[in-house]
């Protein structure tokens, strides 16, 4: 018998497909009564870039604020996304709101950064949307392929939905 899914970890980019995958993750939450946990990883600076900022950036004040806003501006558009999704669902879906028991954005390098919430989260399910970025991101492989490699729990990758033809 498979185990049953109580706990969902939702990954976004904040991408239009992310929005996407996120239909999914509350869909599937309505069918098993799955709580959800929405999860953004702000990507960690390389130390080329850490050191480009410093060179730019000599207040080390300033240089923290910059990296305090890169957090702040990915939970607002998290936010505004939310409220997007939720201002045009169905009425008698917006009582799945509650299903949502933690959102959080945190810096880290994104395949570990997910891996490793769900293991501390001990979610039954990671649900993230795939995109594409061209023939040299297949090359250097993706997020999604890594965490879908890596995970020892089940991952649903949303594809992108077809285009719709008018």
């Amino acid at each position: 018998m498979l185990p049953q899914v109580n706990k969902i970890l939702y990954c976004t980019d904040l991408s239009k497909n992310a929005s996407y995958a996120f239909q999914y993750a509350v869909y599937l939450a309505r069918q098993t009564g799955a709580d959800i946990h929405i999860l953004k990883v702000v990507e960690q600076l390389s130390g080329d870039e850490k050191l480009t900022l410093q060179s730019y950036i000599l207040n080390q004040s300033s240089r923290e604020e910059f990296l305090h806003q890169r957090l702040n501006h990915a939970r607002a558009q998290l936010q505004e996304r939310q409220d997007y999704f939720w201002e045009h669902i169905a009425p008698e879906e917006k009582a799945l709101r509650t299903k949502i028991v933690g959102c959080e954005v945190v810096e880290g390098y994104p395949e570990q950064t997910i891996l490793k919430r769900a293991r501390e989260l001990e979610c039954d399910l990671i649900i993230m949307g795939a995109h594409e970025k061209g023939w040299l991101h297949t090359l250097l492989g993706s997020v999604a392929k890594n965490v879908l490699r890596e995970s020892r729990i089940p991952t649903l990758i949303v594809p992108r939905p077809a285009k719709s033809k008018s």
